[in-house]
């Protein structure tokens, strides 16, 4: 706005030193000699009355100064007072000298500073009147007038010259007023903007000249533009003023304090006074992150571990800082950082010790299983160290291991929870520390994280045998030497020499030799042989050398060709009559009894063409049913017992012939054994007597690892007992229903691998089992599976597995392969079948095979071609092994000894385990699993739950909102746990039952 003194003209010339009639006559020299340049001479001008002009700008636009003193150079130029239409005071300089001709009345402004200013901007407000409103002023009156400036570098007071002033532009008013808008009160204010410069020099003046209009300046504001200070990208821009009007002003930015430039700040500077181009920015400190448009310190409990302009962030867990502007949080006390965790991270510690060490030995090799430790402090970068120790004098003497000792995938680094050790001592005792590390172990003071297992390896087989020497040949007979095996681990009973005619490898000839050396007679001239040799203990035979040929010497007669047929008749003959002897000995063996003969001969020999005979000397099985007195048998397999040596702790339960007790035995210079002691009950009939110990002498022949031990059998007293080995965790079937889904894959497998070891024993000895289940299956807490019950005749009878068949015997129908059903015809590949149901039962922790088919059911089923579908959650290779198991075709069927080599490659080979079932792969012939039960026979959640053996979760369900079926075929597994269902195995049950309850829920008729 334009600010005027209250007193008008008049008075400010009265304030000057001339006479008022001096100027009103046009003595204008004399007035401004008087006031030397027009200056006031006294105080009046700044006191009040002082012509200012202020004004407001933009934020962009910065005005000159803030007062300028206008001076009149003519006397037409007044300072009024008014209102405007609304009546609010106005002060106006106006001129209205229309009437005479050539005006020329000048008003001009102080001198202005311009500042750092180049192109400065003048804003005019002002009316004017319309001359055609004013009468008789058609020549003189105009409706324009013009304005100048003067450029200056001081203050010219009143030293005006007209000359000198440039003009800036004449000023016309987009509308003028008329007496009626007088009359009316209306106020028709122009707005005009006219740009100077450059202006090169300190300041300048502005003058408005007047030619003959009637016009009243409302207003002058004078500004010019400038870019403000401003913070961009943490980068500080000053105020910055356009150089011209053609190009933009780069501007180089300043970091504000606590950051640095990522990229080197910049802007442009408009004419317009704006911003442009935003380039680089900064960023702020390690410890300090972006506020408003400032770098402030991260505060305590935050960190900022690098430069950027993210926000500090809150320590990590198991750490802290007390302090600001914080590049990292210290870790608490027994909490670490390794040198590759990233601030970020939450510091760690080391695991816990591993848990649950499972040992699984075989002959001088173990399979250590373990858990996960309940800690793993934090991390997912656990691996496990193995430490081995032979120990002697009781494990108190303990040293490392040989370096023969292997570790199967690796000693160290260990990734996963199972390691193999092979090629350990026989008989000797060992202790395994696993350790549990991860990265910050080695930071850590503490104590070594580790489990420990002892164990005493079994007897194991001898090495191979390296060289055999040929000492002398004939032209029928070859002499052989050899020595003993490095490891014979043991003592060596026998060599077996195995020969035969080189490329006629299918029709070979083992001779068993008592020591290290054997003439071998009866070979054709001028041949070579090739000869094999394999030691033997009691824990079995060891390795077969490596293939050595041998040539006898040549013949040195023919046999004409019309001798060739009778030597051959002889030769016929003479079989045939040794033949017919030994079956007759062998008759009479079994009529009379056996007896065990003992050969006078170190060697014996048996030829034979394709297949395979039992050879005499060797471990076969004899069946007890053979001998005419069953005693007879019991004492020669099995070891009497004195019954002072037996104490009986408890009674565990009861079986078809008396009770079943836990009990231990204490044999002279022994260590006191736990043992399972079988009773037969008083009043027993001598078919009874004969069954029970029947069993005994079955199990008297056997020596393995992976079958029942009999202790020993007591007969000279009463009760009559039999005494076996205690198996801590009894059945398996129950055991996994115990612990269902406890357990990994590889400890599964483990399992699987001893039961099949067991087997392939029993069916290289010839024993057919007859009834392998689960159930028949015992587990100790070393979680070692031991195949035992081997009385069928007598346990089939009470068994509620068995069914009877079309020829009126008993048989576990669900276990029994289709030919064993059918034709009674019991193989060791129908045992093969059953294995396949056991593998079935383990991988399923216990579940009943074909759930509540009915025994018809099932032999149809089967018969027609249908198979158990894999359990939940069920290796591949393991369901396809059982697929082979249940080959139709007994003779597709896998051998023990191929089961046991295939189990032993995926422990080998851990992670093919983890290729599940795909069940779009399945087969098309699989029987509906438990999900097949007949949904619609449920009414209540109580009944579901107990038609899939979840029952024991039926008192969670009651009373709450999942009550009926309907409501329960939408639980999830989250709902579970909240209404208390938080054992996995049960979870699995139901979660599989539910979708086929959604299902029937989804296609159930909806009541009316």
């Amino acid at each position: 706005q334009l600010w005027l003194c209250e007193a008008g003209l008049d008075r400010w010339l009265r304030a000057c030193a001339c006479a008022r009639t001096s100027v009103r006559g046009g003595s204008f020299t004399r007035c401004w000699e008087a006031g030397r340049g027009w200056e006031p001479r006294s105080s009046c001008l700044f006191c009040g009355q002082q012509l200012i002009l202020v004004w407001l700008v933009p934020s962009s636009q910065v005005a000159m100064g803030s007062s300028v003193v206008i001076l009149i150079s003519k006397v037409p130029w007044e300072e009024i007072s008014g209102v405007d239409e609304h009546y609010t005071p106005i002060r106006t300089y106006q001129v209205c000298n229309v009437m005479d001709h050539s005006q020329n009345n000048w008003l001009r402004t102080n001198w202005i500073p311009r500042n750092s200013a180049q192109k400065i901007y003048v804003e005019l407000k002002f009316t004017l009147r319309d001359c055609n409103s004013i009468p008789l002023v058609l020549g003189t009156c105009k409706e324009t007038f013009n304005l100048y400036y003067m450029e200056s570098d001081d203050d010219h007071s009143v030293k005006f010259k007209e000359h000198q002033f440039t003009k800036i532009d004449t000023i016309a008013a987009d509308e003028s007023f008329t007496q009626m808008d007088l009359g009316d009160r209306i106020l028709k204010l122009n707005t005009e903007i006219r740009e100077v410069g450059p202006i090169s020099r300190k300041g300048f003046y502005l003058a408005f000249q007047d030619v003959g209009a009637c016009v009243a300046l409302v207003s002058v504001r004078v500004y010019f533009k400038k870019c403000p200070f401003t913070v961009k990208n943490l980068a500080m821009f000053p105020d910055t003023v356009p150089m011209d009007s053609q190009s933009l002003v780069e501007v180089r930015g300043s970091c504000v304090n606590h950051s640095k430039e990522e990229e080197a700040p910049k802007m442009y500077c408009s004419t317009e006074g704006e911003w442009l181009v935003p380039i680089g920015k900064c960023l702020c400190n390690a410890g300090y992150e972006e506020r408003g448009f400032a770098c402030q310190a991260c505060r305590a409990g935050f960190y900022k571990a690098s430069a950027g302009n993210v926000k500090c962030a809150k320590c990590p867990p198991h750490s802290s800082t007390y302090e600001d502007a914080s590049l990292n949080c210290r870790c608490e006390k027994n909490y670490f950082r390794s040198e590759k965790d990233p601030p970020s991270m939450a510091c760690t510690r080391p695991p816990s010790a591993p848990r649950n060490v499972i040992s699984n030995i075989n002959e001088t090799s173990v399979i250590l299983d373990w858990s996960w430790p309940l800690d793993t402090g934090g991390r997912k970068d656990v691996t496990f160290n193995i430490v081995c120790k032979k120990c002697s004098g009781g494990g108190r003497l303990c040293e490392p291991c040989s370096d023969n000792v292997r570790f199967l995938p690796r000693q160290s680094g260990l990734t996963n929870t199972t390691v193999t050790v092979v090629d350990l001592l026989a008989h000797t005792n060992y202790t395994f520390e696993i350790d549990a590390l991860n990265g910050v172990s080695d930071l850590s003071a503490l104590s070594r994280q580790f489990a420990a297992v002892s164990i005493t390896t079994n007897q194991a087989a001898p090495s191979p045998i390296t060289v055999i020497r040929k000492d002398r040949t004939s032209r029928n007979s070859v002499s052989l030497s050899w020595q003993e095996p490095e490891h014979p681990n043991g003592i060596i009973l026998d060599y077996e020499v195995k020969y035969y005619e080189k490329e006629q490898e299918t029709s070979y000839t083992i001779l068993r030799a008592r020591g290290t050396n054997v003439t071998i007679s009866g070979l054709k001239p001028d041949t070579t042989y090739v000869f094999q040799i394999r030691a033997r203990t009691a824990a079995g035979y060891g390795t077969s050398s490596r293939k050595f040929e041998f040539e006898t010497s040549p013949d040195s007669f023919s046999i004409s060709s019309e001798n060739s047929q009778v030597v051959l008749i002889a030769i016929s003959a003479a079989v045939a009559i040794i033949l017919l002897t030994v079956v007759v000995y062998v008759l009479i063996g079994r009529f009379c009894g056996y007896k065990k003969s003992k050969h006078g001969t170190d060697e014996k020999r048996l030829h034979f063409g394709n297949g395979h005979l039992k050879l005499p000397g060797l471990r076969t099985y004899v069946d007890p049913h053979t001998y005419e007195d069953p005693n007879q048998a019991v004492h020669e397999f099995a070891k009497e017992l004195d019954a002072s040596n037996i104490s009986i702790d408890k009674v565990v339960g009861a079986g078809e012939f008396g009770e079943v007790c836990s009990g231990r035995l204490k044999l002279p210079s022994k260590k006191e054994i736990s043992v399972a002691i079988k009773t037969l009950k008083v009043g027993y009939t001598e078919k009874q007597r004969r069954d029970f110990l029947g069993e005994a002498s079955i199990m008297g022949q056997f020596d393995h690892p992976n079958i029942i031990r009999l202790e020993g059998v007591v007969t000279k007293s009463k009760p009559v007992m039999i005494v076996t080995e205690y198996m801590e965790n009894g059945s398996l079937d129950s055991f996994l229903r115990k612990h269902d889904a406890q357990f990994t894959v590889i400890q599964l497998v483990g399992m699987l691998r001893g039961i099949a070891s067991g087997m392939k024993y029993l069916s290289d000895m010839g024993y057919v089992h007859r009834d392998l289940a689960a159930r028949n299956i015992l587990i100790n807490s070393n979680l070692v599976c031991k195949v035992s019950d081997f009385g069928l005749s007598r346990v089939l009878e009470d068994d509620p597995e068995a069914a009877y068949t079309t020829r009126g015997g008993k048989i576990p129908i669900r276990w029994t392969s289709p030919e064993a059903i059918a034709y009674r015809k019991f193989t060791s590949a129908s045992d093969a079948w059953s294995y396949g149901i056991v593998l079935w039962e383990v991988m399923s922790y216990g579940e009943r095979p074909y759930w509540e088919m009915s025994n018809q059911d099932v032999i149809k089923a089967v018969d027609e071609g249908y198979r158990l579908p894999p359990p939940m959650d069920c290796p591949a290779a393991l369901y396809q092994l059982m697929l082979d198991c249940w080959q139709k075709d007994r003779n597709n069927r896998p051998k023990f000894e191929q089961i046991v080599s295939i189990l032993d490659k995926l422990i080998r080979n851990p992670s093919s385990l983890k290729i599940i079932t795909n069940a779009a792969a399945r087969p098309s012939n699989l029987l509906l699993d438990q999900s097949s039960v007949d949904i619609s026979a449920f009414r209540t959640a109580g009944d579901w739950l107990n038609g899939f053996r979840t029952g024991q979760c039926k008192d969670i369900f009651t009373g709450v909102e999942y009550s009926s079926c309907d409501t329960i075929a939408k639980i999830s597994t989250d709902d579970m746990k909240k209404v208390g269902v938080t054992v996995v195995g049960p979870q699995k049950k139901i979660v599989s039952s539910i979708k086929a309850l959604e299902t029937h829920t989804k296609n159930s008729p909806v009541p009316v």
